[in-house]
Formats: structure tokens, sequence, C-alpha cells
């Protein structure tokens, strides 16, 4: 480790915990609008949009701490990057919910089950990891399993998509469902920037 002459800020840590655990939160909503009937829908989308207003809140927490603080427990740039990756991985949580509902689907293909069960895993590792900021150890493991889990969304998601242009929809459908898919794979996709952002940020206090 770099010898450090001076105190660090270390708010940071909590603030990225607030906000992990919060895609934590999303991911379960996720899970739970899956199994809900279209009637519950709404209301599920309004605790979700409250949930990306959260994340919202945190975000704009650990960008005003960073702007008014001069010493940072690793590099400013880095804690702009998570910070907005973070949010980003619930923007498109929130997206998908959203359009789950304003597209009034009566169903959801099945396998958008495995999209998700790859989401709630990737939160609650991403949720594990923030505590461990503080003394940068233990996080190898946790950057190649989230790794691991993007790879097995790719997958997940070549099989929609496979699934969505097999003759089963009309084109219309295939449009929406498509929208709704391609939100929880850009989700995925988060969750993987949040964990090189993180690799990246341990190599560096190395």
């Amino acid at each position: 480790m770099r010898l450090r002459l001076t105190p660090r800020e270390t708010s940071f840590y909590d603030m990225f915990a607030t906000a992990a655990d919060n895609l934590v939160t999303g991911s379960k909503l996720l899970t739970e609008l899956l199994g809900a009937d279209v009637s519950a829908r709404p209301e599920i989308a309004e605790r979700m949009r409250a949930a990306e207003h959260a994340g919202d809140n945190a975000t704009h927490a650990i960008l005003s701490q960073l702007n008014s603080s001069f010493i940072t427990p690793f590099d400013r740039e880095d804690i702009y990057t998570l910070a907005s990756q973070l949010d980003d991985v619930m923007d498109y949580m929130d997206e998908a919910v959203d359009l789950v509902v304003l597209y009034q689907l009566d169903e959801l293909p099945a396998q958008i089950a495995d999209q998700i069960e790859v989401l709630v895993r990737a939160a609650e590792l991403t949720a594990e990891v923030m505590p461990r900021l503080r003394t940068m150890k233990d996080l190898t493991e946790y950057w190649i399993e989230v790794n691991r889990l993007e790879n097995q969304a790719d997958q997940v998601h070549r099989k929609l998509l496979a699934h969505l242009f097999s003759g089963k929809y009309d084109a219309l459908t295939v449009l929406k469902l498509k929208g709704i898919v391609d939100a929880l794979e850009e989700a995925a996709d988060s969750f993987e920037h949040v964990a090189n952002t993180i690799e990246t940020i341990a190599v560096k206090e190395s």
C-alpha cells in the first residue's frame, strides 16, 4: 500500500454502500414484478421509481461530497465513475419496469426470470463488496464472479432474442419485449462496469 501522510474523507464508503444497497431493493422489485398480476404492476413501478429517486439522491450526495472534499480515499475520477455506474444500474432496472407497465403486456417470456436472477445476484455481490473498499482486501472473487454473471447474462439475452424472433409474437410485441430485455441486459452490463471500476481502484491502491 502507498504511504499516506494526509487523512482521507471516509464518508464516501458509507455513501457507496447506501447506493449499492438500493440496487438490491431494485433487483428484488424486478423479481416481484415478474410474479405479479397485471393490475399490481403499476404499484410496483411506483416503488421502483421511488428506489430510482433514492439512487439519484445517493449519487448526488457522493458527487456533492466529492466537490467539497480536498482529500479523497481514492482518485476523484474513480469516485465519479463508480457513482455514475451505480446510478446507471438503477436507471436501467427502472426503465425495464416502466416499459412493462407502459406497454401493458399481459405476459412476459419465462426466460426473463433468468435475466432477473442474474441481476439479483449481481446486486447482492455489489452490496456485499462495498464495505471492503475501506481495506481493499478480498475483492478479487467479487469482480471475477460479476464478470462471470455478465457472460451468463449475455447468453440469456441472446436466447431471449432468438425466442422473440421465433415467430411466436407479432412484430409490435417483439419490439416491446425487446425494449424490456435490452434494458435488463444493459443493467447486467452496468454491474460489470462497476466491477471493472472497483478492480481498477484496487490495482491503483495496491
